[in-house]
């Protein structure tokens, strides 16, 4: 049997995703100049939004971030390796058997709730003074002490001084949408809860605050999508960089009649002879159904569905997305341009994201979250590029 050439993992796989760690490096620089006087975090939940907590833990750690959100302690406890000296905060707080990881990492709980208050002050009693921060429902009724329970708990002369609170927080429901009237409203708010922490830090802005203005970003902002090139204000240009692309290997090409019906339920009847083209992605994949050219009910609300991007011009989904494979139209390209074997562009360089996951009726942040573990990730650093 002849030795078979080794073949770089990229260069084999089905699917794809490079990560431009030097592009997430520039997002950050720049929205730590946007952020003015404060300091500037980077959050890197879920994966780094899908795209991997070590390698972008430690470029957004070079690239000067000191300060880290995560959701789950485990996350601060995978990224504790790559950004020594950081404060990474865990945005789900602690619970009884966790206490050893925080410790043992140097994670900073964010306290929510009375029952996480009264388990920490009992933590307390017997380690001695550790750092925490607050979360401030100002309006999102989702996670937070009320406000009244904050400034109650900023007043009350009863508390052990080995509570030491060392950030206060609250988040912006409607933060993308700069001419909601709730911003405002929250601002007021969150001005009158960190006010009675004086000394103590204020963050309220994520990414789409940022781009709200100075009296929003208070001592620490805390971007997470637009690290990732994602868009966090509507109706707005995106001006970050883009950085993961992700692609499908084209595994068939086929000739179809016109009249003939494409994917499961028939559900797209082709109008001319075509030319097809069947990629190794799917739902299964994060390659959402949604996306789909025909046969979802979104359609009806959104007649277009997404295309890929291959021989140097997009080309639509058509018919259902399966869990393993969608099919591409490639009838207008070159005959020649497409060959089995290629590989096309789901979203990227050349498709941005947020239009893509707008295909959808969706958001970004579920494009990238979803991404499955199919994906032969590269990595990308300023000397790649």
């Amino acid at each position: 049997m002849t030795d078979m050439p080794d073949l770089d993992p990229f260069d084999a796989t089905a699917l794809r995703l490079t990560v431009n760690l030097a592009a997430l490096a520039d997002n950050w620089r720049d929205l730590a100049r946007r952020s003015g006087r404060a300091r500037t975090a980077a959050v890197v939940k879920a994966d780094a939004y899908g795209l991997g907590i070590e390698d972008c833990g430690e470029t957004l750690y070079r690239a000067g971030a000191r300060d880290f959100f995560v959701a789950a302690a485990s996350e601060g406890e995978t990224l504790r390796a790559y950004a020594p000296e950081a404060r990474i905060f865990v945005l789900s707080g602690i619970w009884p058997g966790q206490e050893r990881t925080f410790f043992d990492n140097d994670l900073v709980p964010v306290l929510a709730s009375e029952e996480q208050l009264a388990f920490w002050m009992s933590v307390l009693s017997e380690r001695g003074p550790y750092p925490c921060a607050l979360q401030v429902d100002t309006g999102f009724n989702r996670l937070g002490l009320s406000v009244d329970e904050a400034l109650a708990l900023a007043e009350d002369v009863s508390r052990p001084t080995s509570f030491d609170p060392v950030l206060v927080l609250s988040h912006l429901h409607s933060g993308d949408t700069h001419e909601s009237d709730g911003n405002r409203r929250q601002l007021d708010l969150f001005r009158t809860v960190s006010a009675a922490y004086e000394g103590i830090e204020a963050s309220l802005s994520a990414s789409a605050g940022i781009f709200l203005g100075p009296q929003y970003h208070f001592d620490l902002t805390r971007p997470g999508i637009a690290l990732y090139g994602g868009k966090a204000v509507t109706g707005m240009d995106n001006p970050m960089r883009p950085v993961a692309t992700a692609q499908a290997r084209i595994v068939q090409l086929r000739e179809a009649k016109a009249g003939e019906t494409v994917s499961y339920g028939g559900s797209h009847r082709l109008t001319r002879d075509s030319r097809l083209a069947i990629a190794a992605v799917g739902y299964a994949d994060g390659y959402l159904r949604n996306l789909s050219g025909a046969g979802v009910p979104l359609r009806s609300q959104i007649p277009a569905g997404a295309c890929g991007f291959i021989a140097g011009r997009p080309v639509p989904v058509t018919g259902r997305i399966t869990m393993d494979l969608t099919i591409f139209d490639v009838t207008d390209l070159p005959a020649g341009a497409v060959r089995a074997g290629d590989y096309i562009e789901l979203f990227g360089d050349n498709l941005a994201l947020d239009d893509v996951a707008a295909a959808a009726g969706t958001i970004g942040y579920e494009l990238l979250t979803a991404l499955g573990l199919r994906y032969e990730r590269r990595w990308l650093g300023e000397d790649d590029v």
